[in-house]
């Protein structure tokens, strides 16, 4: 695996800053009336991302996710114009605007996905796994979840087959504790949600998803392991949201010291302490790094308020995968 260089973690710290600028900057957008529906942030769970791309082989390895998505775009190269717009419904956005903040899409960059149904997406990603094996194109698919789709019977069929088949997709838990307002303790009676790979012999671990590093040692070697053929892994990756589960959400269940106890391990931060204490950057220069970001998701915000709205046709294209699909020349008939 690539070393833990200053170069890695200058590139963490700015991505990582990115996406989180991003979100604010949405937010604000939601709050303002231009993004409609729900919007799901991301914050405090950017080490995720940050590690498993750092792991992954870009050109090749794909990934699927839930709503919670649009960190997990940007990681993957959907620019911040493409994935703003689609959140405010414009053209300009990654399928046109005809998606949202839950469906970001884009094969260009291997995304697929962005699913509002919990767990809904998990044996999609099976599928996708399985077409990779059967076309030997040497892809791992990697499977974000939270907590709460861990109870939903496609969860373990998928974790069934996947094994049945060897094959090459990595299934994470983005565990952060709460599946919508109901925390993990109330609807569990093992804990360890990890383990629940163990009845599928399935290789299972716990992850301090707070640490970038740490997230990318073993999306490394999980990816490795169903690159070679070993088939699937299973990652609990331990983290914390630090806004409510979505913008809706006034968050009756936790505390606000709870939040600001979790704050202090912001992965954002510690990526700061460690570039500061290696003397790679002095704490101005990534102050300025931060600036300059939030000037930039200003500018994006901008640029999605003043993109058009799809055409009104563009609710009947993208139905059907082929132009002249037989169906429609039966209903002209």
């Amino acid at each position: 695996m690539k070393e833990f260089s200053k170069e890695v973690y200058i590139n963490w710290f700015e991505n990582m800053t990115k996406w989180r600028r991003f979100e604010e900057k949405a937010r604000s957008l939601y709050l303002k009336d231009k993004i409609r529906g729900f919007l799901h942030l991301y914050n405090g769970q950017e080490a995720i991302p940050a590690g498993f791309t750092h792991a992954m082989d870009m050109s090749k390895d794909k990934i699927i996710t839930s709503y919670r998505c649009h960190a997990h775009a940007l990681a993957m190269g959907v620019t911040p114009e493409a994935a703003m717009s689609e959140l405010c419904g414009k053209a300009t956005g990654t399928s046109k605007g005809l998606g949202g903040s839950m469906h970001l899409f884009s094969k260009e960059h291997n995304v697929y996905g962005g699913h509002g149904i919990v767990g809904g997406h998990i044996p999609l990603a099976a599928g996708i796994a399985f077409a990779d094996k059967y076309f030997e194109r040497d892809g791992v698919t990697i499977c974000y979840m939270g907590d709460g789709a861990v109870r939903q019977g496609t969860f373990h069929e998928t974790f069934n087959m996947a094994m049945n088949w060897k094959l090459p997709v990595v299934f994470v838990c983005e565990n952060n504790q709460y599946a919508m307002g109901t925390s993990v303790k109330r609807t569990t009676n093992n804990l360890d949600i990890y383990q629940l790979g163990l009845g599928y012999e399935m290789p299972c671990a716990p992850v301090d998803g707070m640490d970038p590093e740490k997230v990318a040692e073993a999306a490394f070697e999980a990816i490795e392991r169903a690159r070679r053929g070993d088939g699937p892994t299973f990652l609990e990756v331990r983290t914390y949201r630090f806004r409510g589960h979505s913008m809706s959400d006034a968050e009756p269940y936790r505390t606000k010291q709870e939040v600001e106890d979790h704050k202090k391990e912001d992965p954002i931060l510690i990526v700061k302490h460690r570039i500061i204490s290696n003397n790679w950057a002095t704490e101005e220069e990534l102050d300025e790094i931060d600036k300059n970001t939030k000037e930039y998701m200003n500018k994006v915000g901008d640029f999605a308020e003043n993109a058009p709205y799809p055409e009104e046709e563009e609710i009947y294209n993208c139905i059907y995968s082929e132009p002249n699909y037989p169906f429609l020349d039966k209903l002209e008939n």
